[in-house]
């Protein structure tokens, strides 16, 4: 199946995330991200003929991967809404939920959309187009206070304060429009024991940002106790600490906080049960064939 994909994106944790989801050939299922369709076709071809898969991405260039399957539909939209569609199609709840977070292959490895540090290009990491935030925007108008919540937060970046105070000097100057002039703009402050790891982490910060990535998940999690079926499955990939920690206390504690509520008996009730309780983490071999995947912890949790 992996064979079947194209440059667009490899799939992760391929067979383990189809595994774990899909368990009612006939369910109906949701593929957070389309990107290149490899999960989505993963899933399809485990669905039988009364199978439905609904995927979504707000990128326009995944929906030129679209699959042509009376049982698939593709919604140019954020999966933030999901909920909200669901309740517009009359739909209950559905059987999975798979997430395959983070930055496709294909974003990553194009010159023209600002993702990638080692590419020149326009700098603004827009997955959705048609939104009005870009990076080089977050660069120019941000505050003080803004910048550093963005670059601590996101991009757990050890000088962030001496990073945002050599951006704001610099604001509305014209150095942010690029890949190349912002790097130069700091690149005083890039190590050079390690710079692409540093610039990896202040990419990752604004692409973040840009894309209301943690906002998107919150809200995705929040909502799928409600939108699962008793019994289903909730999958996510996560690729970086901050996803995985959201994941995992919902999963562990029941909050996405982290926190634990439990009765006057001291009973916690969890919306779903961990299963595994660890993370499940890529082969040797998937990663030697896809670096991508290193860092990648998929988890899974089946609704009470």
């Amino acid at each position: 199946m992996q064979n079947m994909e194209t440059s667009y994106h490899i799939p992760v944790l391929f067979k383990e995330s189809l595994d774990a989801l899909v368990l009612n050939p006939n369910g109906t299922y949701i593929d957070l991200t389309f990107g290149g369709g490899g999960h989505s076709r993963g899933i399809l071809e485990r669905l039988g003929p009364k199978g439905h898969l609904i995927a979504f991405d707000k990128d326009t260039d995944a929906h030129e991967n679209s699959l042509n399957d009376p049982r698939f539909s593709l919604v140019k939209h954020n999966f933030r809404y999901l909920k909200q569609y669901l309740q517009y199609l009359n739909i209950a709840n559905v059987d999975g939920i798979l997430g395959d977070l983070g930055i496709s292959s294909h974003q990553i490895n194009t010159d023209k959309r600002g993702f990638a540090h080692r590419f020149n290009g326009p700098l603004d990491m827009r997955m959705d187009p048609e939104s009005s935030l870009n990076a080089a925007q977050i660069l120019d108008t941000y505050s003080e206070k803004e910048l550093l919540r963005v670059f601590n937060e996101y991009g757990e970046i050890k000088n962030a304060y001496r990073l945002v105070h050599h951006i704001l000097p610099q604001q509305n100057m014209g150095r942010f429009l690029t890949v190349e002039s912002f790097k130069k703009a700091i690149e005083s402050l890039i190590p050079q024991k390690d710079p692409s790891k540093y610039l990896s982490q202040v990419f990752q910060a604004l692409r973040i940002e840009v894309n209301q990535e943690m906002t998107d998940l919150q809200t995705l999690l929040e909502d799928s106790h409600s939108l699962i079926k008793t019994e289903g499955r909730l999958v996510v990939i996560s690729y970086h600490s901050l996803e995985d920690r959201l994941v995992k206390n919902l999963l562990l504690k029941g909050q996405l906080q982290g926190t634990t509520n439990s009765d006057i008996f001291g009973r916690v009730s969890l919306p779903f049960k961990a299963d595994p309780h660890k993370a499940i983490v890529p082969s040797e071999a998937e990663i030697a064939a896809n670096p991508r995947s290193r860092s990648a912890k998929m988890r899974i949790g089946i609704k009470n």
